[in-house]
């Protein structure tokens, strides 16, 4: 099982909230989730990002692999994505 830190979609019609999960990478976008680790808010401004920083760490010393879209919320967050 390869388990992957992305983005699920949460919130109302037209007002899309984002999660940050572990996931199997074999479940669909809204699916079965492993555990939620962050959050991310492009609707506020600035956008806002919620990140549990040892969580994640966590996840990737077990070798989960970030998205590209998650790798992007861990440099705005200041986290270095290519840490184990």
């Amino acid at each position: 099982m390869s388990v992957r830190l992305r983005l699920t979609r949460v919130g109302s019609h037209k007002n899309p909230i984002w999660r940050v999960v572990a996931a199997d990478q074999r479940s669909p976008r809204d699916g079965r989730i492993l555990e939620t680790v962050g959050q991310y808010n492009a609707q506020t401004e600035p956008s806002s990002v919620n990140l549990d920083e040892e969580r994640i760490k966590d996840w990737m010393s077990k070798g989960a692999q970030p998205t590209a879209a998650v790798r992007r919320l861990m440099r705005i967050q200041g986290m270095d994505p290519n840490a184990r």
